[in-house]
């Protein structure tokens, strides 16, 4: 495919030169005279290179650099301008500018310079492609952990990756449970076959039935081709059907025959198509309660729930915040191509005193974010959000499966006070409210003298 070129420039005749010199150069060129328009078309779609003017009214080619990075960081930004000065060459180059290019330029010059950083992302995803492929091939799924209870289940899905039976995951949002999932295919007899996810929450009913079951030509209106849905496309490998739960009742019927008769009927369809296929089912919900209430099939869940996993918050697993903390660090750096190598002591502290209702997710978001603003080879608090500052979030969470005890609460409160204050007793009271001989008593209730 040829490379996307966004050209934005406030100057018309500016903008209809560079447009027909990159059309005759074979690329795909969308063009704008309006900085706001271009930040719409960048959320809307990705370009392999963005030429942009820097002087422009209301938005100015620094706020569509700085755009551009934050949401397709591969992507490279050329600067045209008819103000060149140093200061502003410098500052474009800083936040991550392939080049700036000085009007009246030469057209030569601006193919060579678009030629080399269209080269350069294309390198750059070709490469990411080809990192994605090798850890496919060598069935490397990257989890990361020393939890007693995470290398556990570690142990459970290699020893049931084999046996091809259905699997339901559990856990909440960002813990991991897509990951789990692709590790155990990758792990068993369908390796070489494909992995397809779906997030059943995320489709109308009928959206969702084309999706997984497809359609035949003439089905409907505007069904002028056959389409596979993707249990049939998945025959021979895995299919994860995230959010089971919110799939309506009437599509439920159809996934407990499918998994009971290993066939299916296409929208519009009279022939079952046979399938092959490893069902893997995951959900960030009680699905006891859900089956209580009449949401969710109890047949359904049988079939699915041959064997369980239930993944652990990261709240319960404090000891990988550091781990997951230098593998994301490293990630991003190589993704974005900086040579960053440390996290401050006072970032890692936050971090590890920092409850994590997003789990995994929001950790990685958070690395992502301070590799990305840091200008040294270090993350430091400054680069954090500010929400996570400015407040020391703990969150109320299941403890095996059941709401905390308000002891159990007060117990965990206390230990986190104590650690905080380095086991100061006479500060841990004054911060409690409590004085030396009630703080002394709850210790001894909770067996924490020491």
């Amino acid at each position: 495919m040829s490379a996307r070129i966004l050209i934005v420039d406030d100057e018309k005749i500016a903008l209809k030169n560079l447009e027909y010199v990159m059309k005759k150069e074979g690329y795909d060129v969308t063009t704008t005279m309006s900085g706001s328009n271009a930040l719409k078309l960048l959320q809307e779609q990705e370009f392999d290179v963005v030429l942009t003017d820097l002087k422009m009214e209301k938005v100015d080619g620094i706020e569509i650099l700085d755009k551009t990075k934050q949401l397709h960081p591969d992507t490279e930004v050329i600067m045209i301008t008819a103000y060149a000065t140093i200061p502003s060459a410098v500052e474009t180059m800083k936040k991550g500018a392939y080049y700036y290019i000085a009007k009246p330029f030469k057209l030569d010059e601006v193919r060579r310079i678009v030629k080399e950083a269209v080269e350069k992302v294309r390198l750059k995803k070709e490469n990411r492609l080809l990192r994605e492929e090798l850890e496919k091939y060598e069935g490397k799924i990257k989890i990361i952990t020393q939890d007693p209870e995470m290398l556990r289940l570690l142990d459970v899905a290699r020893q049931i990756a084999p046996t091809d039976c259905n699997v339901l995951i559990t856990g909440e949002s960002g813990t991991g449970k897509e990951l789990f999932a692709r590790y155990i295919h990758f792990n068993s007899k369908r390796a070489e076959g494909p992995f397809f996810a779906i997030n059943c929450g995320a489709f109308t009913e009928e959206l969702l039935s084309n999706e997984l079951f497809g359609h035949e030509k003439g089905a409907y209106t505007g069904a002028t081709t056959l389409k596979k849905g993707l249990i049939e496309m998945a025959t021979g490998g895995t299919l994860f059907l995230d959010e089971i739960i919110e799939t309506p009742p009437s599509m439920q019927v159809k996934l407990l025959r499918v998994i009971q008769e290993r066939e299916l009927l296409r929208l519009g369809g009279t022939e079952p198509v046979k399938i092959d296929v490893r069902f893997i089912a995951a959900t960030n919900r009680d699905i006891q309660d859900a089956i209580k209430s009449g949401q969710f099939r109890q047949d359904l869940y049988y079939r699915l729930n041959v064997v369980s996993i239930r993944i652990p918050p990261l709240s319960e697993r404090r000891d990988d915040i550091p781990l997951l903390i230098q593998y994301f660090l490293k990630k991003y750096s190589t993704l974005m191509e900086k040579d960053i190598t440390e996290v401050s002591e006072d970032v890692i502290t936050l971090l590890m005193n920092y409850d994590f209702p997003g789990n995994v997710r929001e950790l990685e978001n958070i690395i992502e974010r301070g590799v990305a603003l840091t200008n040294s080879n270090r993350i430091e608090v400054g680069h954090l959000p500010e929400d996570l500052r400015q407040l020391s979030i703990r969150t109320f969470r299941k403890k095996e499966g059941r709401i905390p005890s308000l002891e159990e609460q007060e117990e965990a409160y206390i230990k986190w006070v104590l650690k905080e204050v380095g086991g100061n007793k006479t500060l841990a009271a004054q911060i409690l409210g409590i004085d030396r001989v009630s703080l002394w008593r709850k210790l001894k209730k909770y067996g924490m003298e020491e």
